[in-house]
């Protein structure tokens, strides 16, 4: 494995532990996220590089794309919560309870 597959596997279990064990607001697990989603757009990037053909040269280009949605979604959510409940701790939220 080379340091750069190293590092950007390495990035992206740090922000899925983080999702997994660091869960008591809803900020921190929208930016473990979107690191994890930089991480995934950083890799696919090097590996088109590297394979140095055309035909995957636009699938960066689209997981930035949703990328940018789940974050504009994850926003809307956050300011949602916050409006409703007050704050964004997740212990906060029921999903029993409409």
């Amino acid at each position: 494995m080379t340091p750069a597959h190293f590092t950007f596997s390495s990035m992206f279990m740090l922000g899925l532990a983080g999702l997994a064990f660091h869960r008591t607001h809803l900020l921190s697990a929208l930016l473990c996220l979107e690191g994890m989603t930089l991480s995934l757009f950083i890799a696919l990037s090097l590996w088109t590089l590297q394979l140095n053909t055309t035909s995957f040269s636009a699938s960066p280009m689209i997981l930035l794309a949703f990328s940018a949605c789940e974050a504009s979604t994850g926003l809307a959510l956050l300011v949602a919560t916050a409006r409703t409940h007050g704050s964004d701790h997740l212990r906060s939220l029921n999903l029993l309870q409409c």
